[in-house]
């Protein structure tokens, strides 16, 4: 049985479970959706952040590089309830080494793609940077609202939560890097 039959297997015994009937109208091809959206949105858990940075080039620039507002969602591993919202990555360069700009979006993508915490995500994001360029600093922001948050516990819809990493040297981040994006 592949992986996309087994999940579907499961959403249709959990639709039974919550009293639910599987095979009504609206919820005939829902197990095979949901399978195929949870493979879809968990794809990340087969690729490594860092292997993102693979285009890196000598171009002499020793001053910050931040790519801002890169959109993002992912699940949270405690609920399995999406969280979304905005990563802001920066680095400094070393030696002049920089990476091409959509690498940057492409491990905050990777990251994302999984069961994940929004801490956890802020980290990986920086040390993939950090492991593949060594750069003289790394700066990672990430801006999410979660839905455990919004829909269900608190009720608190709007909040957001930010998470930061800085690695290495960041003394040279312009102070929209180090403390808020707008």
């Amino acid at each position: 049985m592949s992986k996309q039959e087994q999940i579907e297997q499961t959403i249709y015994q959990l639709l039974e479970l919550l009293g639910e009937d599987p095979n009504r109208e609206g919820l005939l091809d829902t197990p095979k959706r949901v399978a195929k959206m949870y493979l879809e949105m968990f794809n990340g858990l087969e690729e490594d952040p860092k292997d993102q940075f693979t285009a890196v080039f000598s171009e002499g620039h020793e001053e910050v590089v931040l790519v801002k507002d890169i959109p993002f969602h992912s699940m949270c591993e405690h609920h399995l309830v999406p969280f979304y919202g905005i990563a802001h990555v920066a680095y400094i360069p070393s030696k002049g080494r920089v990476t091409g700009l959509s690498k940057l979006a492409r491990a905050v993508e990777v990251a994302s793609r999984r069961p994940q915490l929004q801490e956890r995500l802020t980290h990986q994001v920086a040390h993939a940077l950090q492991d593949a360029l060594e750069p003289e600093g790394v700066f990672v922001m990430v801006e999410a609202e979660h839905m455990c948050m919004s829909m269900r516990g608190i009720r608190k819809p709007g909040s957001k939560t930010v998470t930061t990493v800085a690695l290495g040297n960041t003394r040279k981040m312009p102070s929209c890097a180090v403390n808020s994006c707008p």
